[in-house]
């Protein structure tokens, strides 16, 4: 059993659902997959990603790069906002503003994304990524824009 599933049992139903879908969703995403990102909770207005630092995500100074610091707290935030939206809803990042405040070089890091404030056109979400010692390795502020009804592709 992995730490994972043995999280999972502790779960109410809705949550245990709701994380098993995005897990499955995520396995669908071209630009998730290869990332690593594991999902370990799905609530309303929460959601927990975890990735085990590989050499993949390192830049040249054998520290995870930025951009997948940011990859991670935009795909964990956009799932916390679709949370809180009707069915349908599509959205899409219109602003992030992230802080590094502490380099990952190895390891197992956690992101926790929690909904602020869901309106009728716009969420506001924050995202918290910590190290494996519970450090806090960056800090993310993101907005999307909300639409029912209609698409953002072209």
């Amino acid at each position: 059993m992995t730490a994972a599933s043995a999280r999972g049992k502790n779960m109410p139903d809705e949550v245990r659902k709701a994380t098993e879908e995005v897990r499955q969703r995520i396995k669908e995403s071209h630009a998730v997959r290869g990332m690593g990102f594991a999902v370990e909770r799905v609530e309303v207005g929460l959601v927990i990603f975890t990735m085990r630092v590989r050499q993949r995500h390192r830049q040249m100074h054998g520290v995870v790069h930025g951009g997948i610091l940011a990859m991670l707290a935009d795909t964990v935030a956009a799932i916390a906002a679709y949370t809180t939206v009707p069915r349908g809803t599509e959205i899409a990042t219109i602003e992030m503003n992230i802080n590094f405040l502490e380099a990952v070089a190895a390891g197992e890091i956690r992101a926790e994304g929690r909904v602020l404030r869901t309106g009728r056109n716009f969420v506001v979400t924050e995202c918290e990524i910590r190290n494996q010692n519970g450090s806090l390795a960056a800090k993310a502020l993101l907005t999307f824009g909300a639409m029912s009804g209609q698409s953002f592709q072209r």
